[in-house]
């Protein structure tokens, strides 16, 4: 009997039983290698068989192959990449980028949990965050916390950040939490390096920093802040009317030619770190 798959190995001819069988899967291989061997004369010319893209043992499979029209159904879903703040009114996921070859500066007019928690969720993409901060008591549990015992959220006095070093392999984002008067900064937004200034809300000084921001976050304010955030802005009255009464953990998102309101969920780590979701601090 002689199988399709065995050959004799031409080196082991005229030592009787010492040949030695070489196997070459083929196609419809099921894995089993046969014992049974075919003498061969000693002048006969040895035939190898080979099955290009075969040589491993083990069963096969049918060749995954999809049609040209097929083909249109198969795709990635890929979007922004960045910071998720949250999820936008029709449940698609938010996404704030902060690492850009860009200076970029956002205003937060809210309170210290989102800005706590964007800082955490930032720090997660890899980010280094700076927070310039007045209540440094305020940041110290969550830079410990964050990164795993590994140093990626730093807390600096007001007036007292060094220049921070950003790249494209290792982004900035520097919080500024100095109250409703902050100071000018000495460190401001470069390329890999944004900056947040922090609100608690619309005073006499916030539309200087309204009108220079590239973005804005407003959590729930006042009707008369929300006057001088439409004057600033100029934002229509329908996008801004909400604003007044909106919940703790949504906020509008805006420049002066796109709007999304934006609620954000803190995740089980976040509300154990951070509590539940709270506009006053």
């Amino acid at each position: 009997m002689s199988h399709p798959a065995m050959v004799t190995d031409p080196g082991q001819q005229g030592r009787g039983s010492g040949r030695t069988p070489a196997h070459v899967a083929s196609p419809t291989d099921t894995g089993m290698i046969p014992i049974i061997q075919q003498p061969q004369a000693p002048q006969q010319q040895q035939r190898r068989i080979f099955s290009p893209g075969f040589g491993l043992r083990g069963p096969r499979r049918n060749r995954h192959v999809v049609t040209v029209d097929e083909l249109a159904a198969v795709s990635v879903p890929i979007g922004d990449d960045g910071v998720i703040i949250g999820t936008d009114p029709e449940g698609q996921p938010a996404v704030l980028g902060l690492a850009r070859p860009t200076s970029f500066d956002v205003v937060l007019v809210g309170g210290l949990w989102l800005a706590q928690v964007l800082a955490l969720r930032a720090a997660a993409t890899g980010a280094r965050v700076g927070v310039e901060t007045g209540r440094p008591q305020a940041w110290q549990q969550l830079a410990q916390a964050a990164g795993g015992g590994q140093q990626c959220v730093t807390v600096y006095p007001v007036g007292r950040v060094p220049a921070q070093g950003p790249s494209v392999s290792s982004p900035v984002v520097l919080i500024r939490d100095c109250g409703i008067r902050p100071p000018r900064g000495r460190v401001t937004s470069l390329p890999w390096q944004s900056v947040m200034t922090v609100l608690p809300f619309v005073g006499e000084h916030a539309p200087r920093w309204l009108a220079q921001a590239d973005l804005v976050g407003i959590q729930r304010i006042s009707p008369q802040e929300t006057d001088i955030v439409r004057d600033t802005l100029g934002l229509p009255d329908e996008s801004l009317q909400p604003l007044p009464t909106l919940h703790d953990g949504v906020a509008l998102w805006c420049t002066r030619k796109h709007r999304k309101f934006v609620m954000t969920d803190p995740t089980d780590a976040e509300t154990g770190l951070l509590g539940a979701a709270r506009r006053m601090d």
